[in-house]
């Protein structure tokens, strides 16, 4: 890559996160990346094209091995108890956000309009980290340490709660955030609901 697309690719991850794929101007993105708007359309032909080459790296790239290989060992060696286990997720995730938020902006606002890339997103890493956290399942479930759901039913429940407190903790958090108190809930929410404690 010649450091022109470099500035390119560096200047419309800014843009994309911010603004959005709709959005987001070509011209923006050459202005802050220093070079002529013409130069983008020699190095990609459609502003699709720069989206795409953001985007599919990342997939291939960052979140196939990198995604998987951070969360493998937790889910292939899980913690001798599913609280344990939870928090130890939350703290992975936690840490990914925080490394890469632009870029999980623009997968967060793309992924959902754009089929080549949910399609390359459910092929690359979803099929794989599923197989692997119904193991988990499994696992717990077999100790008598949570319900006896299918798998499925319980990787969607405890994903979405945890993809809910990120989505917040990193996109909306209000004035007055205390993190220390969201996460416990959030994990406190995942162990027993919301039933009231006798």
């Amino acid at each position: 890559m010649t450091d022109k697309q470099s500035r390119i690719l560096r200047a419309a991850v800014e843009v994309f996160a911010e603004k959005g794929y709709s959005g987001a101007a070509t011209s923006e993105i050459a202005q802050r990346a220093g070079v002529a708007e013409g130069t983008i359309f020699r190095h990609y032909r459609t502003k699709k094209d720069l989206l795409y080459s953001i985007v599919a790296p990342f997939v291939a790239k960052l979140i196939e091995p990198f995604v998987l290989r951070d969360l493998y060992p937790l889910i292939d060696n899980p913690h001798p108890t599913f609280e344990g286990f939870i928090r130890a997720l939350l703290d992975n995730r936690i840490a990914f956000a925080e490394k890469n938020i632009k870029v999980i902006k623009i997968l967060l606002q793309e992924v959902p309009f754009h089929p080549e890339l949910r399609e390359q997103f459910l092929s690359k890493v979803a099929e794989r980290v599923l197989v692997k956290l119904s193991n988990a399942v499994y696992h717990y479930r077999k100790q008598g340490q949570i319900v006896d759901l299918p798998p499925l039913t319980m990787i969607r429940l405890v994903g979405s709660t945890l993809f809910g407190y990120l989505i917040v903790r990193f996109l909306f958090a209000p004035s007055g955030w205390d993190d220390t108190q969201e996460r416990e809930a959030t994990v406190q929410y995942i162990l027993h609901g919301l039933n009231r404690k006798n």
